[in-house]
């Protein structure tokens, strides 16, 4: 019974033959030779980073082993003897590539068939090349004899390193990555001196006429960048005779000259760009190095085809988007535009509509007072009186009438001069007291006649309270507030109160010591809370059919608004619904404090 082989390890493989310290391989192949895992073993090993893409591919994707097949007649004969297996082979590292003795054993499974296979690459006793690279990162000059003698090797090693740089420009849509893998890739690959990719604008149907350097590859620092030089056709023979042909070989016939070889990437033969490479002087490029590079730029002109349509698409995308967005912002600025036009139009029409309303509402109040007037003088004019005592009542009559006509005139050409910014309003002290004593001998007469209490309060002072204002304009607010409030109230009454605010205030640029707060309180029908928000307009009455019982222009309280406002006052409106009575209050700005005795109000002296 066969034994079986045992697993490397780092013990039984820490010294080659020679028994100085190697570094290696360790692999677990599938029994077709796929790779399933890679151990790195030593200490000039190169790093999991470089074999990490290893696992997943044929082991002779990898490496190039003499002869090509010999890992395929490996493979059989651990099946069929699994009798140990010595292959040469050449293997890529990084951008490097270099000689590893391989050595594949068996491991069998239970029913004695193959079940894995272990491959162990040797790294060490390769005439130090292992370590130059490991050292410096690079892979040494070969020298011209060399290069000759070991030509047909290293081209093995070309193959699984050309599919890795189009695989990289393959799988990203970024111009810039693209060009740069390519350079990097290529110059490390054929260790080169220099590794340009030129762009250029694509022509279908001629060839460019000129090439910007896109990306650069140097090999050693002291040589100058070329990066974004532009270089026409027609001065730079090669990049000419590229676009000619499929490669261009330029002859070395100075020492100094480089060795050259240009290729034109193309994308459905159409060129997009150059791939160039220079090299020292010695160097010859043989017809499969040329094939394998045409082949390439192939792979890079469809990749900088398709990253170039990829980079218009999204370009085009984000110009939609911003198009899309201005659209839409459009469609917005439209849309307000429209709800601001229908919310004009709706307000236009309600104001035609009120003003409608307030013109019919004006004009039976103009004639009612009109009528009375013409009236009452005709009795007198045709003689109806019986004794002068009827004729001076019917005169009288005809005087109450004018002067209520006279209101409805004035109430109309104040609102008309308001909205016209033409009102002028001349301020000055005025005695609270004696505002308050004439409002009183205008409205008690009209509180008497529907049987309501009339109370007017004020806080008990030592001096008398002075506001700042209009004395006109003051008593034209208080007679229309106290007489809607007698008007819409039929039991109970009203009460005119005042109440000293001491603090500090500006008005147009000047300081007040305070304010009084002059309140008017009814216990009439009141008004409900969705229809309050009406009181203050101008043309404008809470209810129609209240219009036709109690009459009225519908400016009472308009007016009065605009001039507490012009006087640097505010108004309120406060009533908690319809039976339930309402409060008016307003501002007018204190001219002087006062010494107040007590705050509770009082009646006010006579």
């Amino acid at each position: 019974m066969r034994s079986r082989p045992s697993f490397p390890t780092p013990a039984n493989i820490a010294r080659a033959d020679s028994g100085e310290p190697v570094s290696a391989w360790v692999m677990v192949l599938s029994p077709s030779g796929v790779v399933e895992s890679v151990q790195s073993i030593g200490a000039k090993a190169p790093s999991a980073a470089l074999t990490v893409n290893w696992v997943g591919q044929s082991l002779g994707e990898i490496v190039s082993f003499t002869p090509p097949h010999a890992l395929g007649q490996a493979l059989n004969t651990l099946t069929a003897s699994q009798a140990v297996a010595y292959l040469p082979g050449r293997c890529p590292v990084g951008a490097h590539s270099i000689d590893v003795q391989w050595v594949l054993q068996p491991l069998l499974g239970p029913d004695g068939s193959l079940f894995r296979v272990v491959a162990t690459g040797y790294l060490a006793n390769l005439h130090g090349l292992a370590e130059s690279l490991w050292l410096r990162g690079a892979a040494p000059p070969l020298a011209d004899s060399e290069a000759v003698t070991d030509r047909g090797a290293q081209l093995q090693t070309y193959s699984p390193r050309l599919n890795q740089i189009t695989r990289n420009v393959r799988w990203t849509l970024d111009l810039d990555i693209i060009r740069q893998q390519t350079v990097e890739g290529l110059g490390d690959l054929f260790g080169v001196e220099r590794c340009l990719v030129c762009s250029c604008e694509a022509a279908p149907t001629m060839a460019p006429e000129a090439a910007t350097i896109a990306a650069e590859y140097l090999r050693v620092d002291h040589l100058p960048t070329w990066h974004g030089q532009v270089w026409l056709l027609a001065e730079t023979p090669y990049l000419h005779a590229a676009a000619q042909s499929s490669v261009a070989v330029v002859p070395v016939r100075q020492p100094a000259d480089p060795a050259t070889v240009a290729v034109a990437t193309r994308y459905q033969n159409t060129i997009n760009g150059f791939i160039v490479l220079h090299d020292r002087p010695s160097r010859r490029w043989s017809g499969k190095e040329l094939n394998l590079l045409t082949d390439l730029a192939d792979q890079v002109g469809t990749a900088i085809a398709h990253a170039t349509l990829f980079s218009e698409s999204h370009a085009l995308a984000i110009k939609l988007q911003q198009a899309n967005a201005s659209l839409m912002e459009k469609q917005i600025e439209f849309q307000e535009a429209r709800r601001q036009a229908e919310e004009a139009r709706q307000q236009a029409e309600e104001a035609s509509r009120l003003k409608s309303e307030f013109l019919a509402n004006t004009s039976h109040e103009l004639r009612t007072p009109l009528n009375g007037m013409i009236g009452f003088l005709k009795l007198v004019l045709d003689g109806m009186a019986d004794d002068p005592a009827e004729q001076e009542e019917f005169i009288e009559e005809a005087h109450k009438s004018a002067i209520h006509l006279l209101q409805l005139i004035n109430d109309v050409l104040d609102i008309a001069k308001i909205e016209a910014g033409k009102m002028q309003i001349e301020m000055g002290p005025i005695s609270l007291k004696e505002l308050l004593a004439d409002l009183e001998n205008f409205v008690r007469p009209l509180s008497n006649q529907k049987n309501l209490y009339l109370k007017l309060l004020l806080p008990a002072t030592r001096d008398d309270i002075t506001v700042n204002g209009n004395y006109q304009r003051l008593l034209q607010v208080l007679i229309n507030l106290v007489g809607n409030a007698i008007k819409f109230t039929h039991e109970g009454g009203v009460t005119i109160s005042a109440e000293v605010k001491p603090q500090k205030v500006e008005y147009k640029g000047k300081p007040w010591p305070g304010l009084v707060k002059i309140s008017v309180a009814d216990t009439g029908i009141g008004v409900s809370l969705e229809k309050q928000d009406r009181l203050f307009q101008s043309f404008s009455q809470v209810d129609g059919d209240r219009t036709r019982q109690y009459g009225g222009t519908g400016l009472g309280l308009a007016i009065s608004q605009r001039l507490v406002e012009a006087m640097g006052g505010v108004v309120q409106f406060i009533s908690m619904g319809e039976g339930l009575g309402s409060t008016v209050t307003f501002t007018a700005l204190l001219y002087q404090e006062p010494v107040v005795i007590d705050k509770d109000p009082v009646y006010p002296p006579k």
